[in-house]
Parts: structure tokens; C-alpha cells; sequence
């Protein structure tokens, strides 16, 4: 500034005026007044320097506010920066804390998901070598698991059941949704057993998973080996009673009947004593002859009640299986009939023979009395629905060749069995009528399980409906 004003004092002094000026301060003869031109400038230069200081004591105080304003920002600003100092330094405290505490949980986390993983590849490897069938089924009936059990036995991989519905995955199953459904809204276990043909024998389990996501957990059991042995047990021993009762009815009939043939043969020594000395009595010779008749019959009862009580010891023959079904037609022709009516000479009669049909290794006379039974059992179910209209009884024969066996199916269109009654029908003594005095033989089939597996070495099953009818399935080995 102050460079300013000597700059406008240098331009006054070489201004027009500043010239006039100094001609001002001379006398007429030109000489200079000195003691003017000298007071005038120190009194110029006291008003100049006045108006300095004023302006330097103007400047002054402007600098010495400038200077307290800006010792109060400066001052403000170390404070803030002190107070994000502190706070930069707690923040980093904090967050120096939380990656340590991150740090443990996530170490924590590292370990529990080890232990999780760990304990579910064990659950895991639990449920898959587990003998027992396991399937996990959500709400929908979808299927949440599939151990490697299930995978033997249906064979399909669990890749493939896993997300359809366990109907679509395992066709054969006799769960139905209403047990799932059951199980679940009633938290409720739910057992149920189911019978293949006769063959295999499963107990079912449902149990009911109550969470975030509803389910069951259905286990199955395969006790078709239990099942055989103790249903072979008790076969054998009834079977064992019925020999040592046929055998003591047997030697207790023949005793009697022995003495009524002596009887006879005396009577006939005595006829022929009378006929020599020409006492001719017919009515006498008549009865001698239906008494021996009667007595053969009855000699030929107790010689077949004796070798069934006897163990087998003569060897099976080779016959054509389709000679021995046409046998056993004609014969049933001439002795099935219900206690209502029907005969089987009514019933229509349905063939499907494969051709070529190889002989067959059997007990032709055991095979016969099982085809009989099936009739007759046939013809008790036909007779059930004799008067329904439109119906027609039918039974249908289909014989023929697959790997090795022959199959015989034997199929009726009459009143079919319901599941307890096929698991039970090959049982001993089994009926389904329950007063015994109403006791059908041609509903008891136990003796015809045991010559089809047990003498022949085959199978023997039924598939029935009980408002379609039956399918009786016998499969017997061929030895070429």
C-alpha cells in the first residue's frame, strides 16, 4: 500500500500542478523561496505520513483480527483434529476388536460347519449300509432321501427319485397319500405290511416329522425270510400232526375193516357151502358184492391216507404240462361244484397255451390236486357274483416258457381277495369264513403252497382285486 502512495506522490510532483507548484514558491526575481518550498513540504510529508500511520494503525488492527481469527480456526481445527483423531484411533480400536472377535467366530464357524459336515457325512453313512429301507418324504410326498437299500431292491438310483413323489419313484409301493397325510396331521406313527405276491414280506413304519418343513420318514423292513421260516414252521408242524393223525385214523379204520373182509370171506365160504347143496340165495350174493366193493374203496382210502402220512420217496416224471392242465379240466368237470349251485362245467373256460411248451419235472398227481383246488377255490369266488348283471364266469389258463420255468397263471373274474386275505390265504387252515363248521376246503391252499415250493422247488403267488378277481401264479423250474 505504502508502495501505492509514493507512487501517486512521484506522479503529483511531475504533474502540471506539482510544476506550478514550485513556480509558486519563487520571488519576482525568480529566486526560490526556500523557507516556503521547506515548510510546505513537511507539512505535506507530516499529512503524508499521518495518513500512513493511520493507515498502518488501520492495517495494524485489521492483522491483529486476522491473526485472533485465525489463531481461533487454527485453534478450532487442532480441536477437531484432535477429536477425529481420537475418534479415527477408537474407531480403529473397535474395529481391531471386531476382526479379532470375526476372526474367533469365524474359526468357531470353521469348526462347527467341520463338525456338521462331519456329522452329517456319519448320518449319512448311517442311513445308506442301514439294513432297513429308509425313505424321506416332505408334505407334497416328494422324496427328500433315498438310502442305498431302497436303491437294491427298486432298482433305482436315488438320482433319479430324488424330487419326484415317492409314487412316481417306486410304482409298487401300497403307501397311499392319505397315510402320509395321516401321519402328518395327526403326528401319528402309522405301521402297515405289505405282501408281494406272496413272496416277500415288509413292515412299513411311518413316522411323522414335525419342524419348519413338515415330512415323514418312512422305514421298511424286509421279513420275508421271518415270515417263510416261521409260516414254514408252523406248516411243518401241522403237517407233521396231520401225518401221525392220518397215520392213527388209518390203523385205527384198518383194524375194523380187516375183520369185516374176514367176515365177508367167512360169509362167502358159507355161501358156497349153501350153493353145493342147492340153496341158492341171489339177495345174499347182491349184498356180499356192494359189502366187498364198499370195503375195497375203503382199503383204497386208508392206503392213500398212509402214504400221505409216509415222506416221499419215489421220483419225480416228466410230463407235458398242458396234458396234465386238460386232464385236470375234464376231472373237475365231473366233481367241482359249490354248496349254491355252480358247476364248473358252467364256467367258461379261457386258453392261452405258448406253443412248443417243453416237459416239465413233477409229482403229476400232486400237480393235479393243486390245479383242482384252484378250481374249486376259483369257482367259490365265481359263484359270489352269479347274478350280477352283464357277468359272465370265466376262468382263464395261460401256460408258458420264461428263463428256465414254467409259468402257470391261473385267472378268475369273480369276488377277489382282500390283503389281509392274501397274505394270509397260503397260511395253514386259513379260510375266510370264521365259524369253523363253515370251514370250505376249496378255500384252503397252504397244502397247494407247500407242493409247489417246497416239492417242486417253485413259487406260488396271488395278485387279486377284490371287484376284479384273482391271478394264481405258479412258476416251477425246467430241467432239460
Amino acid at each position: 500500500m505504502i508502495k501505492y502512495v509514493f507512487i501517486v506522490l512521484v506522479l503529483c510532483l511531475q504533474s502540471p500542478w506539482a510544476a506550478a507548484a514550485v513556480d509558486w514558491f519563487k520571488d519576482e526575481s525568480g529566486r526560490t523561496k526556500w523557507q516556503h518550498l521547506a515548510n510546505f513540504s513537511s507539512a505535506s510529508l507530516i499529512i503524508i505520513l499521518s495518513i500512513t500511520a493511520i493507515y498502518l494503525l488501520i492495517y495494524s488492527r485489521r492483522a491483529h483480527r486476522a491473526n485472533r481469527e485465525l489463531t481461533t480456526i487454527k485453534n478450532e481445527l487442532e480441536q477437531r483434529v484432535k477429536e477425529r483423531t481420537a475418534a479415527v484411533e477408537e474407531s480403529n480400536r473397535k474395529l481391531i476388536q471386531s476382526n479379532q472377535l470375526l476372526e474367533s467366530e469365524v474359526a468357531q464357524h470353521v469348526i462347527t460347519a467341520n463338525q456338521l459336515r462331519s456329522s452329517e457325512l456319519y448320518v449319512k453313512d448311517i442311513l445308506t449300509s442301514m439294513p432297513l429301507m429308509l425313505v424321506g418324504l416332505n408334505k407334497d410326498g416328494q422324496v427328500t432321501q433315498w438310502n442305498k437299500r431302497v436303491e437294491e431292491l427298486s432298482g433305482v438310483p436315488s438320482e433319479k427319485a430324488l424330487g419326484k413323489t415317492l409314487w412316481e419313484a417306486y410304482p409298487t409301493m401300497t403307501i397311499v397319500p392319505e397315510h402320509i397325510q395321516q401321519a402328518i396331521e395327526q403326528n401319528k406313527i402309522i405301521h402297515l405290511k405289505q405282501s408281494l405276491r406272496s413272496l416277500s414280506h415288509f413292515d412299513i413304519t411311518i413316522y411323522p416329522l414335525q419342524g419348519p418343513e413338515p415330512g415323514v420318514v418312512i422305514l421298511v423292513d424286509d421279513v420275508s425270510k421271518e415270515t417263510t421260516a416261521e409260516n414254514l414252521l408252523i406248516h411243518n408242524d401241522k403237517m407233521s400232526f396231520m401225518g401221525e393223525l392220518a397215520s392213527s385214523m388209518a390203523h385205527d379204520i384198518n383194524i375194523p375193516l380187516q375183520a369185516i373182509l374176514m367176515d365177508l370171506k367167512r360169509f362167502k365160504n358159507i355161501m358156497a357151502d349153501s350153493q353145493k347143496a342147492g340153496d341158492k340165495t341171489p339177495l345174499l350174493e347182491s349184498i356180499y358184492s356192494d359189502m366187498s366193493d364198499k370195503g375195497d374203496q375203503v382199503a383204497k382210502i386208508i392206503h392213500n391216507l398212509l402214504t400221505f402220512a409216509r415222506n416221499r420217496n419215489s421220483e419225480k416224471q416228466m410230463a407235458d404240462i398242458v396234458d396234465v392242465m386238460e386232464h385236470t379240466v375234464n376231472l373237475g368237470k365231473e366233481v367241482i361244484s359249490v354248496s349254491d349251485g355252480l358247476m364248473f362245467n358252467q364256467v367258461k373256460l379261457e386258453w392261452q397255451v405258448e406253443k412248443g411248451l417243453p416237459q416239465v419235472p413233477c409229482y403229476i398227481t400232486e400237480l393235479q390236486q393243486v390245479f383242482l383246488s384252484l378250481f374249486r377255490h376259483a369257482c367259490a369266488a365265481l359263484q359270489k357274483k352269479i347274478g350280477t348283471e352283464g357277468f359272465e364266469p370265466t376262468i382263464k389258463i395261460i401256460l408258458s416258457e420264461s428263463y428256465d420255468n414254467m409259468w402257470i397263471k391261473i385267472q378268475h373274474n369273480g369276488v377277489g381277495l382282500t390283503s389281509e386275505e392274501q397274505m394270509s390265504l397260503f397260511e395253514p387252515f386259513f379260510s375266510n369264513t370264521q365259524p369253523a363248521e363253515d370251514f370250505d376246503t376249496g378255500e384252503h391252499l397252504s397244502f397247494s403252497y407247500y407242493i409247489i415250493t417246497e416239492q417242486h422247488q417253485g413259487h406260488m403267488a396271488v395278485t387279486s382285486d377284490p371287484a376284479v378277481g384273482s391271478t394264481f401264479h405258479m412258476q416251477i423250474p425246467i430241467t432239460r
